[in-house]
């Protein structure tokens, strides 16, 4: 029997539907398709179908009834990885960017910024280079509704240095943002998966190459490679797994950065370390992941993250994918001390998968023992 408890979901999932087709950031879907035969005596890659693309390694189903037994309240309860009574509030660490360290790097070394979620500025090479940049209040399609930003950007896409390139992990909006990518300016090259360049140059923004699975290309000092993920895509209710995502790693002077994106575990990364390891830094997902039944193919929690670290053979990890918005079930303030725990049981040192700050600035030399906090203008908190 239905309590007034199912009804008000019932009635807010349906309110909110419009938006769960649209927003796509929850982990919603598998891959849809058959593989198409085999044309000019070549076998196509096994993560492209019929139009669009599939994870090789799940099953190529739709995943909507679960996701409707998960908003409704059906699926399996499930405790939080850490006791709730242990945690504290949630009370983030956020420090104001020293403007004169960003705009004065140094390109022997790999400075890099925490802006929130899965963007970073890299300054490399004597370039500076983002990862999926989300700066909008809201991430959703819509300013009125969708998940709201619970941290500020520490900085404004102005107040940045100017962006010589960036990499794009897929097109949920929580990581592909137009606001944020159009006031970064035409003058930025952008690297996407597949089937996103359209969509950038409609946006006014041409430097943009789009790259398949294990391609590459070459800008100015660095290599770019695109890599594998495990997730999917979605912008419209008519365009799902119709445009690529992926990983990527920049083979810099200073050492190769592997960005991980938004991902589910597999034996991918495995392959990643295999032909591109072993990595400088790694910069891996460590939220998104309850309930677990629900999100495991899609997001990694901190074991598989660190199982991942391991796999591309990173000599350090900065978490991130966490704490700046509320998008599954997990508490805002679990990830990161869910990450310490685990690390202590493996008996690997903290220092070698980091949590950062909101704004917080380190510096990593090519040589791994020597990493550098920089001076912020203010710290508020901590988790």
């Amino acid at each position: 029997m239905y309590t007034i408890q199912h009804l008000l979901k019932v009635i807010k999932a349906l309110i909110l539907l419009p938006l769960v087709f649209l927003l796509g950031c929850a982990g919603s879907g598998g891959s849809e398709g058959p593989v198409p035969p085999e044309s000019h005596g070549q076998s196509p890659a096994p993560h492209h179908a019929a139009g669009k693309f599939r994870n090789p390694y799940l099953p190529a189903t739709g995943r909507w009834g679960d996701f409707w037994r998960w908003r409704l309240g059906l699926g399996p309860q499930e405790n939080t990885a850490l006791p709730r009574e242990s945690l504290p509030p949630y009370q983030p660490k956020i420090l104001s960017p020293d403007l004169n360290c960003l705009n004065h790097a140094d390109p022997q070394t790999i400075q890099v910024t925490w802006l929130g979620h899965a963007t970073f500025l890299i300054q490399v090479a004597g370039l500076n280079i983002l990862t999926d940049p989300m700066f909008s209040d809201r991430a959703s399609p819509v300013k009125f509704a969708g998940p709201k930003r619970l941290v500020p950007p520490p900085l404004r896409p102005e107040e940045l240095p100017p962006i010589d390139a960036v990499v794009i992990s897929h097109n949920h909006y929580d990581h592909l943002d137009k606001d944020s990518v159009t006031r970064l300016g035409p003058a930025a090259s952008f690297f996407v998966p597949l089937g996103l360049a359209d969509w950038f140059r409609q946006a006014g923004l041409p430097r943009v190459q789009e790259l398949d699975w294990w391609q590459s290309a070459t800008f100015g000092p660095i290599r770019v490679h695109c890599v594998p993920a495990q997730h999917f895509s979605i912008r419209t209710p008519f365009d799902a797994n119709k445009t690529l995502w992926a990983g990527w790693v920049v083979e810099t002077p200073a050492g190769k950065i592997f960005f991980a994106g938004d991902t589910g575990y597999s034996k991918d990364f495995r392959e990643i370390g295999r032909r591109l390891g072993p990595m400088r830094l790694a910069l891996i997902p460590i939220g998104g992941y309850m309930p677990r039944w629900f999100m495991k193919p899609m997001h990694l929690d901190p074991p598989a993250a660190i199982q991942v670290h391991r796999d591309v053979g990173a000599q350090q990890s900065i978490g991130m994918h966490w704490g700046t918005f509320k998008l599954t079930e997990e508490p805002l303030a679990e990830p990161p001390l869910y990450l310490r725990q685990v690390l202590a049981e493996q008996q690997i040192p903290q220092e070698q998968f980091l949590v950062m700050g909101f704004g917080e600035t380190r510096v990593f030399s090519a040589a791994p023992e020597r990493v550098a906090v920089l001076p912020s203008n203010q710290g508020v908190g901590g988790p």
